[in-house]
């Protein structure tokens, strides 16, 4: 069975042309161009992913995407209409798993839609018998997905999870944003690496009070170091 992309953009032109590329790589595709009549269809018969506008009629790209994340994990691609850091860390910091900037490739959405999908299909399954690892007073549970500060739950989106994740398996070692996005989200070219900045912002506020810190870099990328 096809996965089903839902398409939520008011632009005809751009809603045409996704839905001929997208089907033509397997997709069934979905589209509204009312955030209302979007963020109704989308909570009652989830699709497998969103590519959502920022900017729409009625409710925008950005209450859709709080309203959603506040339910579930679905995985979500912002679409911004300028080249412009507020709009991309907004839409972040709301919870979209990544976002493009109009005008965009098709191939590129494509590549990380693909990208996305294949993390969250195969997620657990390379970590079901991996055993906990410990930083300090840090205690991540990979076949779980659980995280744990001093005994206590500490509750993780997937994509943070999994960069936490990856930054403890190797504890001192400098991953570059770039490694980060390969690793990750399994973009196989360098792709938006402000991506990675905020998530990686969201993990230090999130685990405050952890005896080890996610060090910076500069220039470079990131560390998990112990203190």
């Amino acid at each position: 069975m096809s996965e089903r992309i839902f398409v939520v953009e008011d632009d005809s032109n751009i809603i045409d042309l996704l839905q001929l590329y997208l089907t033509q790589e397997g997709f069934h595709v979905i589209s509204a161009s009312d955030g209302q009549a979007a963020l109704e269809k989308i909570l009652a018969e989830p699709p497998d992913l969103v590519v959502l506008d920022l900017m729409l009629p009625g409710l925008d790209g950005r209450e859709i995407c709080r309203r959603v994340r506040a339910r579930s994990e679905l995985p979500i691609i912002m679409l911004t209409a300028r080249d412009d850091d507020v709009d991309k860390i907004v839409g972040l910091e709301l919870g979209a798993d990544d976002y493009l900037t109009k005008p965009f490739n098709p191939r590129e959405l494509l590549a990380r839609i693909r990208a996305i999908l294949r993390r969250s299909i195969h997620r657990g399954d390379a970590r079901a018998d991996e055993r906990p690892l410990l930083c300090g007073n840090l205690r991540i549970l990979p076949n779980q997905y659980r995280v744990q500060l001093d005994g206590n739950d500490v509750r993780l989106r997937r994509l943070e999870f999994d960069l936490l994740h990856t930054l403890a398996r190797h504890p001192g070692m400098v991953f570059s944003r770039d490694q980060l996005l390969n690793l990750v989200w399994e973009y196989e070219v360098p792709g938006e690496t402000r991506t990675v900045d905020v998530h990686i912002a969201h993990l230090r506020h999130k685990l405050a009070g952890m005896n080890a810190r996610i060090e910076t870099v500069w220039g470079v990328g990131y560390r998990l170091e112990a203190l």
